[in-house]
């Protein structure tokens, strides 16, 4: 079946640094269904010849060693660009029966990519429908990509879904986080699943807490004025970390399945209920690095947080009484995306080792980024030191153990599924906007009066000291371990 793949908001920079770099990796690995055509639709005035020729440079550019000039040139020649404003419904017409002519008529799946700035997205999903290109046959299957943010919160999320739905059915519908890309993501799928060892004692029973971070070591820089609106909690929080957490805490699906997993991850939020005033003064901590309000585009009074930690409970069988503890930041010691299991600790220390009365508790570190892996800390003997005991590890590194294959661009993984319609690693309607149920209330809080305060930090650190004064008081701690890149 031939493919169509378009891409609204074409001349942005996504397209070029992303987009048509991991469809040309996936053309490379010949895993691109024959006959698949890329669209670009934008205002810029192009020629095919003249797109083409641009991201022959940026896709050079972004896929370093893996570039073949000569391949390039065979796949460029089912690269085309349509001219046409999002607001113009004659450039809906006009696409459509471009649309036609390349597709010579017959059968094609379409997928419509909404690489524009959100307040775009329900215009473009109207005038798809509108212009009838959003009707689906049983042989020309039609679908829509949506990029994050979906929706600013619960009110806008609800309107999104519906106004998205007035044209497309949900089953068309794949919102993107590219963070379910991510390989070691969804090898935390296959560590849980796959292996007998892990899933036993993956409950309240074994193990403490979860701890998730996604930390950046960059400041806002060119996105300032977009960050000031969005905040962390927005930018970071209501996706990214939510996703993990979900990965995290979900009971088995019956099968490998778009519907069967997004069953269990939606299952997940629901179990978290919404966090009363009282939970969020004590359970929620904002903070902003020192000269943020230094950049172009922010307001000199802005309290906008870089950094936001809270802890959530799952109330279920499985993890009640566990927390989960979420943080994510700008301007961070490092750039990790982990989440760890602190398992409980052992009932009783044994082993004399002088003062220590307890021994460590094990350890699970799932390294999502930048250094792909999984680390499990656990207690051993020290040789010649009678029955000293100290923590060490077992090492799994992605690069290491499939050295010569590379990690594949999450993006590559997510465009192929929405062109195989795999809804799996998508988020359904239900999902996002369970989403935001939860963190509705926690900006509705620090909008309000009797707000956390707003902690100030260094960049360069893991966010502000009294964070990690606020775990100590729970009788936990951060795992502030940047990445072994090796």
């Amino acid at each position: 079946m031939p493919h169509t793949f378009v891409i609204f908001g074409a001349s942005g920079d996504l397209t070029s640094r992303k987009l048509i770099p991991a469809l040309y990796n996936l053309r490379r690995k010949g895993r691109l269904p024959e006959q698949t055509r890329i669209v670009g639709f934008s205002r810029t005035a192009y020629s095919h010849e003249d797109w083409r020729k641009e991201l022959a440079e940026t896709t050079a550019k972004f896929t370093g060693d893996n570039f073949d000039g000569e391949l390039w040139e065979a796949f460029s020649q089912q690269i085309f660009y349509q001219p046409g404003d999002i607001g113009v419904a004659d450039d809906f017409a006009k696409l459509k029966a471009f649309l036609e002519e390349i597709e010579g008529g017959g059968d094609a799946t379409r997928v419509y990519y909404l690489s524009t700035a959100p307040r775009f997205y329900e215009p473009a999903i109207q005038q798809l429908g509108a212009a009838g290109l959003a009707c689906e046959t049983c042989d020309c299957k039609r679908r829509v990509v949506i990029e994050k943010p979906f929706g600013t919160d619960l009110a806008t999320a609800k309107a999104l879904n519906e106004s998205v739905h007035q044209h497309f059915a949900e089953h068309q519908v794949y919102r993107i986080d590219h963070y379910l890309g991510k390989e070691t993501v969804q090898n935390l799928l296959v560590l849980r699943f796959a292996n007998s060892i892990f899933e036993p004692v993956w409950n309240r029973n074994y193990i403490d807490h979860v701890q998730i971070t996604v930390a950046e070591e960059v400041e806002v820089g060119k996105r300032a004025g977009y960050y000031d609106n969005a905040g962390v909690m927005r930018d970071m929080v209501q996706n990214h970390l939510l996703q993990l957490l979900m990965i995290t805490a979900m009971e088995a699906p019956v099968k490998y399945a778009a519907d069967p997993v997004r069953d269990e991850k939606v299952k997940v939020l629901q179990a978290i209920k919404p966090m009363s005033a009282e939970d969020i003064r004590r359970d929620t901590f904002r903070g902003q690095y020192r000269g943020y309000t230094r950049h172009d585009g922010v307001e000199a009074t802005s309290r906008t947080a870089t950094f936001a930690a809270l802890k959530l409970c799952v109330h279920n069988w499985r993890w009640q009484g566990v927390p989960f503890y979420l943080r994510s930041g700008k301007a961070m010691s490092c750039r990790t995306t982990q989440i760890v299991i602190q398992f409980r600790q052992p009932p009783h220390m044994l082993f004399a080792d002088g003062p220590r009365t307890a021994a460590d508790s094990n350890r699970l570190v799932i390294q999502v980024q930048p250094a792909e892996g999984i680390q499990l800390h656990f207690e051993t003997k020290v040789p010649d030191e009678g029955m000293k005991i100290r923590q060490t590890d077992l090492d799994f590194n992605y690069r290491r153990e499939f050295r010569g294959k590379g990690m594949p661009e999450a993006y590559e993984r997510l465009l192929l599924d929405a062109l195989e319609g795999d809804a799996s690693l998508f988020a359904r309607a239900d999902e996002a906007e369970a989403a935001w149920a939860i963190i509705d209330p926690i900006l509705e809080s620090w909008r309000a009066g009797d707000k956390p305060t707003l902690f100030m930090y260094d960049p360069g650190f893991w966010g502000p000291e009294e964070c990690t004064e606020w775990m100590h008081g729970q009788g936990r701690e951060w795992f502030d371990s940047c990445p072994v890149l090796k």
